[in-house]
């Protein structure tokens, strides 16, 4: 979520918005069989977690403070983000169970809750308890009781294991402090098959008018997100200003051994060999 400062960054930002308008729609897509884009500027036998705020050479950005809320709630954001269309093409469905990580004041998690019906479940999780309260109070209004705010922390996503079908992070990742430990636990929540989504805005596209630490290229979301279990899917680039880059958790996924207990376990005995 970019974050604002003040309410004259708001004005401006929101000046700029109006004036650019959207780019014309176009319906495409990137799919699985893309090669991963190479990455020689990185040696991933290193950490490429800093403590200068940087990871993998990209600026983390900082995360949207509760006090710039109602520019979540902007009626621009339809025109510019086109919300609906960015769910409709993620097909959920009824009885889902789904989340929306860094969810704010519900923006979106209200809407997927009416998508997946009483049935299913929206976990809706924030690292800020005063977004948690707005979206709490939100779901009330809207009488959705299948919403469920989850308080998490920057290195733990807070959601149960094995239980959830597709994860949702809209203009999120690019603020996660602990982008490793965070992909473990997504993956760890996601049943074998289900999908992480992030939309992020195209930082190939000068034309965005996004600072660039709220930015993201589908070269950089591939190089961190699949070393660490996941799949790439598709890119669906229709959006105005943003990509809906879909990864997949793979069917045959097994979690990885914890190394602590492997070293605990006594190595087994090799079987003598037969005597003929």
């Amino acid at each position: 979520m970019p974050r604002l400062a003040s309410p004259i960054r708001l004005s401006l930002v929101l000046m700029l918005l109006f004036l650019a308008g959207p780019a014309p729609a176009q319906q495409a897509r990137t799919p699985a069989n893309t090669p991963r884009p190479q990455d020689p500027q990185h040696d991933h036998d290193h950490d490429d977690h800093h403590h200068d705020g940087t990871y993998r050479g990209r600026v983390i950005a900082e995360v949207m403070s509760y006090l710039g809320a109602n520019w979540l709630m902007r009626p621009t954001r339809v025109q510019e983000e086109r919300p609906d269309e960015m769910l409709d093409s993620l097909e959920i469905e009824p009885g889902m169970t789904v989340a929306d990580v860094g969810a704010g004041v519900g923006y979106h998690a209200l809407k997927m809750a009416r998508r997946v019906g009483p049935e299913g479940v929206v976990y809706a999780t924030d690292v800020q308890p005063q977004m948690l309260r707005m979206l709490n109070q939100r779901a009330k209004q809207a009488k959705l009781d299948n919403v469920k705010p989850v308080l998490v922390t920057q290195d733990d996503p807070g959601l149960p294991p094995g239980e959830v079908d597709l994860i949702l992070m809209v203009d999120v990742y690019h603020e996660v402090s602990e982008p490793e430990a965070t992909l473990r636990g997504l993956r760890a929540a996601l049943k074998p098959g289900g999908r992480l989504v992030l939309v992020e805005f195209r930082a190939e596209d000068p034309n965005v008018p996004i600072k660039p630490e709220h930015k993201m290229t589908i070269a950089q979301a591939r190089a961190e997100v699949e070393p660490n279990g996941f799949r790439f899917k598709e890119v669906l680039d229709f959006l105005p200003w943003q990509h809906i880059i879909i990864f997949e958790k793979p069917e045959d996924d097994a979690p990885a051994a914890d190394p602590a207990e492997a070293e605990a376990e006594p190595a087994a005995e090799a079987e003598p060999a037969a005597t003929p």
